[in-house]
């Protein structure tokens, strides 16, 4: 049995104790909402703060507030299964409704919240295992080691961003608000990451994700799919997330095309985007766009299935995903 390692838990009863708290405790300290990801994390010893601040507490990181003729406002807080099962975000932004149901399980997700997956650490065949087992092998760069065994002459970690709702949230244009002691902060959401697999986010570490702003949906349509080994509880092995916004003429006046588990960071498919505007969708633009936007997925040995297999496959995934959107 993997235990966890000795910790003190604190448990702020609002955002202002919460960052107050972490600014005093520092860089020994690391926040834990739904807890789904952090606490295996640190069983194999991925993590070992001293210190966990707990959000669960924090009512105003817990509602889901606006319209979507204004936008909402979600809290960081908001669990996956809330989200999913939410009619305004089912019919207006699908895709997200989509993304945070296909999150592992139902009671993972009954627990897990939406900032604690978006912020969802990188994962890698090689990290992702006991302290044991990545003792036998050597360490890597992303945690004890020196070099990465994906790429051990690459001078930087290749650990892949498998966060379902990041590559939507992207593609939506969402927000996010990082609260401090220092203030607050708002940014586009693929602002949030950086291609790194070893500091995959420019979040400082005193910052809080309080909250999650969709813009308004007027008129966007959106889908999420994803590939995985098995139909349920497993991390993507891509995530092709579409919005679109067509015009009157059904011509396409707005796109964006993500993809997700091929790279360190959410990747904005932009000059695929391009092709799609002021144009209908037919088989032949549709392939062309998705051949566009696979250019931009590069896989490495660093999760399940073969390379070759899962660069072959994300073409096809895109193309279904813009059939979704053709109009008889």
């Amino acid at each position: 049995m993997l235990r966890l390692p000795p910790f003190r838990y604190m448990a702020p009863k609002s955002l202002n104790e919460a960052a107050h708290m972490l600014a005093q405790e520092g860089d020994q300290a690391m926040l834990v909402a739904g807890g789904t990801d952090l606490y295996p994390n640190m069983k194999r010893r991925q993590f070992t703060p001293s210190v966990l601040v707990g959000l669960r507490g924090i009512p105003s990181l817990k509602g889901i507030n606006g319209s979507p003729e204004q936008g909402l406002r979600i809290g960081a807080g908001v669990t996956l299964s809330e989200l999913a099962n939410h009619s305004a975000i089912q019919h207006y932004y699908t895709a997200l409704a989509t993304a945070a149901g296909s999150v592992s399980t139902p009671q993972l997700r009954n627990a897990g919240t939406i900032g604690g997956n978006l912020l969802l650490d990188t994962r890698c065949n090689y990290y992702n295992q006991t302290e044991f087992w990545r003792h036998s092998i050597g360490y890597c760069m992303k945690k004890d080691g020196d070099i990465c065994l994906v790429a051990p002459g690459s001078p930087r970690c290749w650990a892949i961003s498998s966060a379902d709702t990041a590559p939507v949230l992207v593609s939506l244009g969402a927000r996010v608000r990082l609260d401090s002691t220092r203030g607050e902060r708002i940014l586009p959401v693929l602002d949030l990451f950086r291609d790194d697999g070893l500091s995959p986010y420019t979040k400082a570490t005193d910052e809080i994700l309080s909250e999650i702003i969709l813009p308004p949906a007027d008129g966007w349509q959106s889908i999420y799919l994803k590939l995985r080994r098995r139909g349920s509880f497993d991390f993507p092995l891509l995530g092709v997330a579409i919005a679109l916004r067509f015009a009157a003429d059904d011509t396409i006046a707005q796109a964006h095309i993500t993809l997700g588990a091929v790279a360190s960071y959410p990747i904005a498919a932009t000059e695929a985007d391009a092709l799609l505007i002021g144009q209908r969708l037919t088989p032949a633009l549709i392939e062309t766009v998705a051949t566009a936007a696979a250019r931009r997925a590069k896989p490495l040995d660093n999760a399940d299935l073969t390379i070759n297999y899962r660069k072959q496959v994300t073409p096809v995934y895109i193309r279904r995903a813009l059939a979704h959107f053709m109009h008889d």
